[in-house]
């Protein structure tokens, strides 16, 4: 509509100079020359034809557009998710839990058999969100519960983890593994001993999910694999932004719900 506005506007401008120019400048008389109407009527014709090719031209370039940005916002989110998968498989990661898991065999086979169980958990939940580009906070905690397990096996009383929940997390939406990455960067960029506990803390309410944990930086701590810009750049994906706040004493990440 506002296309034809302008259009019109245009040939009434143009018709108008060239009426000036043909009577007023060069007095060419009037008589026998079609009337104003029957001019206008004629540069519309002649017009709209053109505008709806540009009109077309624009449409397709758009629907491209539009086409190209959905490949590429699926490519990301493949990344992403092989990226996750990786950082859970890395050597690192394995070697750890493997360490953890000798010893138990040895010192307490009880918790050697949860903590295996735990793992396998923790690999199972990675390896099912295929098909899952979001999940609610609730599948997140419940799957969360075997991550904390491998790490109270690991720093023992070295850490404490808190939820707290203001509004119920049912109907809340995340991106998979948001918190589990989080809390894997605290402890990677953290000390944690039983002298210097580190305290992670997870706040559900109203309209964002928040991890925070005090800062007690790590000089050797790894700085590869998935980090924050990731998780920053998925929620981008669905128009969000993730909130991070850092200061002397804590370091904390505001993640905003997604709207399946």
């Amino acid at each position: 509509m506002a296309d034809i506005t302008g259009l019109v506007v245009i040939c009434l401008i143009i018709l108008c100079l060239f009426n000036y120019v043909i009577y007023d400048v060069l007095l060419i008389s009037e008589e026998g020359l079609p009337s104003f109407l029957v001019k206008f009527g004629f540069a519309m014709t002649n017009n709209i034809p053109i505008l709806l090719s540009f009109e077309l031209i624009y449409y397709f370039q758009s629907e491209q557009k539009a086409i190209a940005d959905s490949e590429i916002a699926k490519r990301r989110v493949l990344l992403f998710q092989h990226e996750t998968l990786r950082a859970q498989i890395n050597p690192h990661f394995l070697f750890n839990s493997l360490n953890v898991l000798s010893s138990l065999i040895y010192i307490n086979q009880e918790n050697a058999n949860k903590f295996t169980k735990a793992l396998s958990k923790t690999y199972r939940y990675v390896l099912s969100l295929t098909q899952q580009p979001v999940v609610s906070v609730t599948e997140e905690l419940n799957a969360l519960d075997s991550y904390i397990f491998l790490m109270r096996m690991r720093f023992e009383n070295a850490f404490t983890f808190t939820v707290n929940k203001i509004s119920s997390s049912e109907q809340y939406k995340i991106i998979p593994l948001t918190l589990q990455l989080l809390i894997e960067n605290a402890f990677k960029h953290n000390i944690a001993t039983e002298e210097s506990t580190l305290n992670i803390t997870i706040n559900i309410d109203y309209e964002h999910i928040t991890v925070e944990n005090n800062i007690q930086s790590s000089s050797g701590a790894d700085k590869g694999g998935i980090g924050l810009k990731y998780i920053t750049q998925q929620y981008k994906l669905y128009g969000k932004d993730v909130i991070v706040e850092h200061t002397e004493e804590m370091f904390i990440v505001k993640i905003p719900y997604i709207q399946s």
